[in-house]
């Protein structure tokens, strides 16, 4: 019982135990049907018991019955195992789907594996009941497809590891420079031509070294389809990112007209037109700011909120250069029609055309915190990621905002100063320095904290070319993560991080019978380092602001 990560929020135990046998049944209200069959092909599958369906909650004494209660909130859920069976309860299919979750970490880490292990075993859970809530609504995790495409298996995977550790926000970085990784039937050159580069920088963008083969990938509608229900039946929202205005270069490489072509032919040796970029940083060939860039988009967007329904729709709006707007004089005569001061404000109304396009289609814009510059529009939220500031000036300008800072969450940063961790970036955040991450600020009154949606861990993936090294970026930090989103914790100083030790031992057991290539306590194992692939580590800790 004191195993389960994230940590209930109460947890009473019994004496006893109950025993899911070839007898036991499962039964699920019509409610709950969706948990029913997810929880019983789970268990099936790593127990080998039949779970046969019951036909009402009776049925499933001595087994297991999901339903819904009155009472409970969304996602708030009750588990009860007595001598009548387990039963867990919920305020809606969400909360039942995380009871059925925390009843798979209470059967043990073999409950995580896809066939049985071919002994007999006792399938057990403790008499016991748990009360249990969600801190947060938006409990995210951000993947970068874009940078090293995750093969559409690998997504669902990840959607699984979510469900798992009770994160229920999929941010879907879909573009950037380095590759175009969603197929818009309109425009097909974006995937024909956008979702591949010739080489591949290995390690930080200082590297002296490349990858010389192709590297690419997309993902068909049908496949965005699948990956949307899948995360569904998982109560996990997708939310897609189209980036606009900058980090565009594919984009631009697949549709050249999209690019400040008054300026950019001059930037590019010998009037060669722009290819998909191949290495790392902040690019300076960013979207023009004309009629016809806002018309491609919104075709592309017209396609996007076909494939999904999520409540928000991330648009990057980060790390613009300004240099080709100020050089461009297509951008400068667009500042004086429009009566701007400058080439922030031409940004701002750049995301502006695009939260009143959303908002027209029901839908809400999130962008990076840069998005603050020039102007918000109203209804805009902001995902807060120099640091704490731009989510402050965002929660008292009455502006939702989801705490992503880079400093805490990034987990493409490193996890310990050796010298064997691999491809060092950024600063040091150890299993420890984020479970004692705060995503509300404490500068926040009362009511601005309302403002703050959630919080989100970030996967950047220039130096993460399989899974394999995603895995070993993203765990165990990340299980430290979702306890920090979903569990109701005392301040930093006072959190029992010796006591969360304790529960991730158990916890490395079940992240193993996943599969899951994470980093040891111990230290990277030896197929886990890069040996001479240079990163770029900083020193000393990171900036809490």
């Amino acid at each position: 019982m004191t195993e389960l990560i994230p940590a209930p929020r109460g947890a009473t135990a019994g004496s006893g135990e109950v025993r899911l046998t070839r007898d036991s049944r499962l039964y699920a209200d019509t409610a709950t049907e969706g948990v029913g069959r997810w929880l019983s092909a789970a268990l099936r599958q790593a127990t080998g018991l039949p779970l046969r369906e019951g036909r009402a909650l009776d049925d499933a004494e001595g087994g297991i019955g999901l339903q819904l209660a009155p009472g409970l909130g969304p996602e708030e859920y009750r588990l009860v195992s007595d001598d009548s069976g387990v039963r867990v309860e919920g305020g809606s299919a969400a909360g039942v789907f995380w009871g059925a979750q925390t009843l798979r970490q209470l059967l043990g880490p073999d409950a995580y594996r896809r066939a049985p292990l071919g002994r007999d075993r006792a399938w057990t859970v403790p008499y016991l009941t748990i009360e249990d809530a969600p801190r947060f609504r938006w409990r995210g995790l951000m993947l970068d497809v874009a940078r090293h495409f995750m093969p559409k298996d690998g997504v669902l995977r990840y959607l699984d590891l979510m469900a798992a550790h009770k994160l229920n926000v999929f941010h879907f970085h879909l573009t950037d420079d380095q590759g175009w990784r969603i197929e818009i039937k309109r425009h097909p050159r974006l995937t024909e031509i956008g979702s591949w580069r010739a080489r591949t920088k290995t390690g930080h963008r200082a590297s002296p070294l490349w990858e010389d083969k192709p590297h690419g990938g997309y993902y068909t509608q049908d496949d965005i389809r699948e990956i949307v229900a899948y995360a569904a039946e998982r109560h996990i929202t997708v939310v897609p990112e189209i980036d606009v205005p900058g980090h565009s270069q594919a984009a631009i490489a697949a549709y050249p007209e999209l690019g400040n072509t008054d300026v950019l032919a001059a930037s590019v040796e010998g009037g060669a037109a722009l290819s998909v970029w191949d290495t790392w940083g902040i690019n300076p060939n960013v979207l023009a700011p004309t009629d016809n860039t806002l018309r491609f988009y919104e075709g592309v967007f017209e396609e996007v909120l076909e494939l999904f329904p999520s409540e928000f729709v991330h648009v990057g709006g980060d790390e613009c250069p300004k240099d080709q707007w100020r050089r461009s004089e297509t951008a400068q005569a667009r500042i004086r029609e429009l009566g701007l001061a400058d080439e922030d404000e031409l940004q701002s109304w750049f995301i502006k055309h695009f939260d009143a396009w959303l908002s027209a289609r029901g839908r809400r814009l999130i962008g990076w915190d840069e998005i603050l510059e020039g102007g918000l529009a109203e209804g805009a939220a902001v995902s807060s990621w120099r640091g704490y500031a731009g989510g402050i000036a965002a929660a008292r300008a009455g502006h939702d905002v989801v705490m992503c800072p880079e400093q805490q969450v990034y987990l493409d940063h490193r996890q310990d100063p050796g010298p064997e961790e691999p491809v060092p970036i950024g600063w040091v955040r150890t299993l420890e320095d984020v479970y004692r991450f705060e995503p509300v600020p404490p500068e926040l009154t009362p009511e601005e904290a309302r403002h703050v949606l959630g919080t989100q861990a970030n996967l950047w993936t220039e130096v993460m070319e399989d899974h394999a090294r995603v895995d070993y970026q993203a765990f165990p930090r990340l299980a430290a993560f979702a306890e920090v989103a979903w569990s109701a914790l005392p301040a930093p100083a006072e959190r029992d991080f010796a006591g969360f030790q304790r529960r991730m031992a158990a916890h490395y057991r079940r992240l193993d019978a996943l599969g899951v290539a994470y980093r040891p306590p111990t230290g990277p194992l030896p197929w886990q380092r890069r040996p001479g692939v240079t990163g770029r580590p900083i020193d000393g800790p990171p900036p809490n602001r």
